[in-house]
């Protein structure tokens, strides 16, 4: 089954070229030598990226190849300025990044509702002979053309925007606690990488507060070099405040595949480890007080851990709270 879910398009974006001016020389009844009125050339229409809360994915644009903007008209006479071409305007989700495929420059990053940038500058029209005119040069018979159009690959990603971020192996309960704490309604099966593309959920918090958890596919050992689903994901996180990192019970050294994850996130990006970091240990309904005091003993000690189940609810409502205090930089829980 195709995915609706399109978080990365490359494009041929190519402006409108800017409209020549007009070199025409006025020619009336009384007067066969009037002077220039050439009219100044219109500008190219630009590319345009725009934000839009109304899109959460770049499908739209999955089938687009090529976007060219209109052409500027040329000036004409009695200083008339050639029609602007018109601009063409793509309608990205809030978090999209666009680079030139070529270079890899950054060309903007779209992060509020409204907000527009030009990926492709339309050509500026030309000035007509009027512009050229001079007590030296009455009748000058020139004009400018107008710039030529700007045209280049861009690739556009998206960069899901979220609050926090669920990492993980596959199977380890990340899509159930979505599931569980917002409406989200992702797939859940009993078997590896079920979550093929971002989920996004609104958690709801007490006195009308909510925040917005991202769950990504599940990461596996190697996957900075491209293994399982690879880094295509993982960029998904990179906006994240919070990563809330989800190990099973089930695992046989809990803190060693905390430092997997750990250590494939910092090859992918170093600057991800500066985030902030809670461990929550899924699938605790299995467990008795017991076995649960055992392995407390055995969890890393340098960032906030907490035992849940989704299923049971254990501890849902503690990581809920630890989690908004956490954004909110309030948290005094050890």
């Amino acid at each position: 089954m195709t995915s609706n879910f399109v978080d990365y398009v490359k494009i041929l974006v190519r402006s409108g070229k800017g409209g020549a001016g007009s070199a025409h020389l006025l020619r009336v009844k009384y007067n066969a030598k009037a002077g220039p009125d050439g009219g100044d050339g219109g500008r190219g229409g630009h590319v345009i990226l725009r934000g839009n809360t109304n899109r959460w994915t770049l499908l739209h644009l999955k089938y687009t190849k090529h976007v060219f903007a209109e052409n500027g008209q040329n000036g004409g006479q009695n200083l008339c300025t050639g029609r602007e071409g018109a601009d063409q305007i793509l309608d990205v989700p809030l978090g999209c990044v666009c680079r030139d495929a070529e270079t890899g420059e950054q060309l903007c990053e779209i992060t509020e509702d409204g907000q527009t940038a030009i990926i492709a500058k339309g050509g500026r029209g030309g000035w007509g002979n009027d512009h050229f005119k001079s007590p030296t040069n009455q009748t000058p018979r020139y004009a400018q053309p107008g710039e030529p159009a700007e045209e280049r690959w861009v690739i556009i990603e998206l960069k899901v925007l979220a609050d926090v971020g669920l990492v993980g192996f596959p199977n380890a309960g990340k899509s159930t606690f979505l599931s569980v704490v917002s409406a989200a309604k992702p797939e859940i099966a009993d078997y590896p990488f079920t979550t093929l593309t971002p989920n996004l959920g609104i958690v709801k918090y007490h006195e009308n507060q909510s925040f917005c958890i991202a769950d990504i596919p599940g990461i596996i050992e190697g996957a900075s070099e491209g293994k399982g689903l690879g880094l295509r994901f993982l960029r998904h996180i990179e906006r994240n405040s919070i990563l809330l990192f989800m190990v099973s019970c089930e695992s046989m050294d809990i803190k060693k595949e905390y430092n997997i994850l750990l250590k494939e996130l910092k090859k992918y990006n170093p600057e991800l480890l500066d985030k902030e970091r809670i461990l929550a240990v899924t699938k605790c309904d299995m467990l008795d007080n017991d076995m649960i005091k055992q392995m407390k003993r055995t969890l890393p000690r340098t960032l906030p851990t907490i035992m849940i189940s989704a299923v049971s609810g254990y501890n849902i409502k503690e990581l809920k709270d630890l989690i908004f205090a956490k954004l909110n930089g309030t948290d005094n829980i050890d």
